[in-house]
């Protein structure tokens, strides 16, 4: 299975556990919805930048996140 996949159906599931829609989800952590939705689709690329700054929204570390991937 391609990284990328793994990577966003974990931070879809991590987001959807703690109740926050896409845009929702998007705006608490400062980034435009539509990136958000290209991401969770593997249309984008995200940088390490944006990977810590979901871990730190989803109040886990980038290691937990990475977990299993």
């Amino acid at each position: 299975m391609d990284f990328k996949k793994k990577f966003w159906d974990k931070v879809r599931l991590l987001r959807t556990e703690k109740w926050y829609s896409q845009e929702s989800f998007a705006t608490f952590c400062k980034l435009h919805r539509t990136y958000m939705w290209l991401i969770e689709r593997w249309k984008a690329n995200v940088s390490l930048e944006n990977i810590v700054l979901i871990a730190n929204k989803l109040d886990i570390t980038v290691s937990e996140l990475l977990k299993g991937i």
